[in-house]
């Protein structure tokens, strides 16, 4: 079992590790995670930031922001979720394990954080136990994925692209609030060109859901050799 996943205090853990989905379902299975979800996101935004800060001596602020984002998002918590153990062990509600909810990156990088927060708390509010675990799963991380490409948003990116090799109707993006709570909605955004779809993906809210699907576009065209 990962260190992350070790508590003196298992109740903290469990709580880290439940969905709300799961306590919609069983009532009387105690909290959900939200709050620990918070908390996580933001220790590790503090960590992220030290390290960076560290391993870059001589990078300015604006691109340590971009390499932190990179770091810190969705799709590569997800990782870090899966590389720990924590897939299998989130409790989710029926309907959410139906949907495909411990292949969600969503879910995975949401209970990822919940776990940060968590353990934060059963190490009696100390960020070094946290450092010395997270830490070498960020050294784990390709210099590729952490590389700022560019200072073009994904968005501009594949509208240039479209401009390029397609023609003058920019991309279109149809977005819609797919569910999670009134206070952390869920989104999915699909971007179309003259009426096809070239990317899909999901975000905390509509920007970034239609980010994602943008960088989701340019990574189908880069498979493909088109882009």
């Amino acid at each position: 079992m990962h260190k992350l996943l070790t508590f003196n205090r298992e109740k903290l853990l469990c709580q880290a590790l439940t969905h709300r989905s799961y306590v919609n379902e069983n009532p009387g299975e105690g909290e959900h995670n939200e709050r620990l979800e918070f908390l996580g996101d933001a220790i590790l935004n503090f960590i992220s930031g030290q390290y960076l800060y560290r391993r870059y001596p001589q990078k300015g602020e604006d691109e340590l922001t971009r390499r932190r984002s990179a770091l810190v998002e969705e799709k590569q918590l997800a990782k870090f979720a899966i590389e720990v153990g924590l897939d299998f062990r989130m409790r989710l509600g029926k309907g959410a394990i139906r949907d495909g909810g411990f292949q969600n990156p969503n879910l995975l990088s949401s209970t990822f954080e919940a776990v940060i927060g968590a353990y934060y708390l059963d190490n009696n509010c100390e960020v070094e136990p946290i450092r010395t675990i997270i830490e070498p799963l960020f050294d784990s991380v390709s210099e590729d994925i952490i590389e700022p490409r560019s200072n073009v948003d994904s968005k501009n990116r594949f509208q240039e692209w479209v401009q390029k090799e397609i023609g003058a109707n920019p991309p279109k993006y149809v977005t819609e609030q797919i569910g999670g709570p009134s206070h952390a909605p869920e989104f999915i955004a699909r971007v179309l060109v003259d009426g096809k779809e070239y990317g899909e993906a999901k975000g905390k809210n509509k920007k970034e859901a239609e980010k994602a699907a943008a960088e989701d576009a340019i990574a189908k065209l880069k498979n493909q050799g088109l882009f």
